[in-house]
């Protein structure tokens, strides 16, 4: 069990104190759970890591690309956080969500003329610059404007983390940032520096996601640092921000054993401070950008059970409600989850059996091996539990299924944050031909 996580007396699974019977009979399946005290909960754990340094600035930016709703937004500025967004949407969201535009920071490898636009307009705080394409429009963007812009530059340190290779971003082959070791960073330094319109105040770096040790981190702190005392030798810049990105593992499985958050901190700062003593730097603001250690292990998919196969000798199936449309990360990562029979989660778990999802794909697995009871099956309802990130995010209407609705739980109580879609709003942007051509 996770966070506020428990059994009734009726053997029923409870979040927040409330029954996911209720909330299954209430907002219907599949539903998306989000626990608001364990989020809390997070928040609070970094904070307190970084709180025990008092001679060091540190900035907490949540990295709402693995959720972002308004509701989400609104508690991640409740408990004085900053936000990481990534498009023109994620940063639509934020402004209408009340968030401070000057706390915003603003990444992407491919930002659009419009999205830099409107991030100039809006005045977010910070744009981590990714490319030199990208670093000339915003140039000519702020000359055109008059205004001036903030900006990180993103490098690419060159280290690999132990991690699935489509999260891994900090090693040299990878589409995001400029490469410290082939001299991209150097001439982007430069380059930057010379502009009248853009205020260099760091640089960012970000090695990956799910990670369970702290040495990739300081691999990068220490190559990034190195190269931050070549530039105060050479341009006379001294970094005010370093940003380590995010990327702290979670609890999906019984396998995973990510680290306590302060240890990840203590090592990150750790190193920094050792780096900088050496090459006779001053100590640089430190920001991170926890998105999936915020949110991940809080959201629990609630489904209802369907059809059942047995194949003799191989396996048994049964299906879902939903699938990878509303969570494809099984599918796109082979990630894994586990599973409880929630309105029958007091009854012994020994049976294995493979969650199947609804879309027209053999691929559509949820979780390859699930221990449920013997008297689970259709009709029941599964709890997938630590899909809090990248599973509404990454929601599709592949087989036009509607997006499931969203509730926060917490002391008894469920908010509907995201309405569940109907099959009329996955039409309301469809045309219909004006005439049909070709036809003998």
């Amino acid at each position: 069990m996770l966070g506020t996580q428990t059994v009734s007396d009726e053997g029923h699974l409870m979040i927040g104190g409330v029954d996911t019977v209720d909330l299954a009979r209430e907002f219907g399946t599949p539903l998306y759970i989000y626990d608001r005290a364990s989020m809390r909960s997070k928040i609070k754990e970094f904070q307190s890591a970084f709180a025990r340094y008092k001679d060091l600035d540190w900035q907490i930016a949540y990295a709402s690309k693995a959720f972002s709703t308004i509701a989400m937004i609104q508690l991640a500025n409740e408990y004085g956080l900053s936000l990481d967004v990534v498009s023109g949407g994620e940063l639509y969201t934020a402004l209408k969500a009340g968030f401070p535009a000057e706390k915003i920071h603003f990444h992407g490898n491919n930002k659009s003329d419009a999205e830099l636009k409107l991030a100039l307009e809006s005045g977010v705080g910070l744009i981590i610059v990714d490319n030199f394409y990208e670093l000339e429009r915003l140039e000519a963007f702020c000359t055109i404007s008059g205004k001036q812009m903030a900006v990180l530059l993103r490098v690419t340190p060159g280290v690999e983390a132990h991690t699935h290779e489509f999260i891994m971003t900090g090693h040299d082959d990878t589409k995001f940032g400029f490469n410290l070791d082939n001299g991209m960073a150097d001439r982007a330094v430069h380059q930057t520096l010379q502009s009248p319109h853009l205020d260099l105040r760091g640089v960012h770096c970000h090695i990956g996601s799910q990670i369970f040790e702290t040495e990739g981190f300081n691999q990068a702190v220490r190559l990034v640092l190195n190269a931050a005392a070549t530039w105060k030798r050479d341009e006379n810049f001294e970094l005010q921000v370093l940003n380590v990105g995010g990327g702290f593992g979670i609890r999906y499985t019984r396998e995973d054993h990510p680290l306590p958050v302060h240890r990840y901190i203590d090592q990150i700062v750790s190193t920094v401070r050792e780096v900088c003593a050496a090459g006779s730097l001053h100590l640089p603001s430190i920001w991170i950008e926890p998105g999936r250690s915020i949110v991940g292990e809080a959201g629990t998919s609630l489904y209802t059970l369907g059809s059942t196969k047995n194949i003799p000798g191989i396996r048994d199936y049964i299906s879902v409600d939903g699938g990878m449309a509303d969570n494809i990360r099984p599918a796109l990562y082979q990630a894994k989850y586990e599973a409880l029979c929630a309105n029958r989660a007091g009854d012994p778990a020994g049976h294995p059996v493979t969650i199947a999802g609804k879309c027209c794909e053999t691929g559509d697995v949820l979780i390859q091996e699930a221990l449920l009871p013997e008297s689970c099956g259709s009709g029941d309802l599964l709890a997938v539990f630590s899909t809090g990130a990248y599973g509404y995010s990454m929601a599709s209407h592949y087989n036009r299924l509607p997006n499931p609705a969203v509730v926060f739980v917490e002391n008894g109580s469920a908010e509907l944050v995201v309405r569940r879609e109907t099959y009329e709003d996955l039409i309301r942007n469809d045309l219909p031909l004006k005439a049909l051509s070709g036809r003998s």
